[in-house]
This record gives C-alpha cells, structure tokens and sequence, in this order.
C-alpha cells in the first residue's frame, strides 16, 4: 500500500476487506517502527500516512457497526 487512501475508497470496501486492510496496515506500521528504531527508516512521512489510514479504516469500521446496532 503505497499510496494514500481515501475515505471513498474505504467506504467502498467490504468489512472482511477492511479488516484485512487494518491488519495489513498494523505491520506495516510495526515495520516502520522497528525501521526507526534501528535507523534504517528512509520514508519518514509514511509513518503519518500509515498513521492515518489506520484511524480511517478504524472510524469505517466504527460507523458501520453503530448503524448495524441501530438497524
């Protein structure tokens, strides 16, 4: 995942997609960390945009499960 995502593109994904798509991003994030840590990370503004891919992907997730409970 190289590129920014936006909120449409999310929202356009199924909850098993975006669940796989969180996970794929935590370790990506994990990696960006363990890169820091060690200093080899070269691409230091992809940690923000992981960053935030991963808080979009979360309040989806979120909006989908209060208006299934609302339904």
């Amino acid at each position: 995942m190289a590129k920014l995502t936006t909120a449409s593109d999310v929202r356009a994904k199924t909850a098993d997609e975006l669940g796989t798509m969180l996970i794929d991003l935590r370790k990506e994030q994990f990696n960006l960390r363990f890169q820091r840590a060690t200093g080899q990370q070269e691409n230091t503004s992809r940690v923000k945009v992981v960053r935030r891919d991963i808080a979009r992907v979360k309040t989806i997730l979120a909006e989908r499960t209060r208006s299934a409970e609302k339904a």
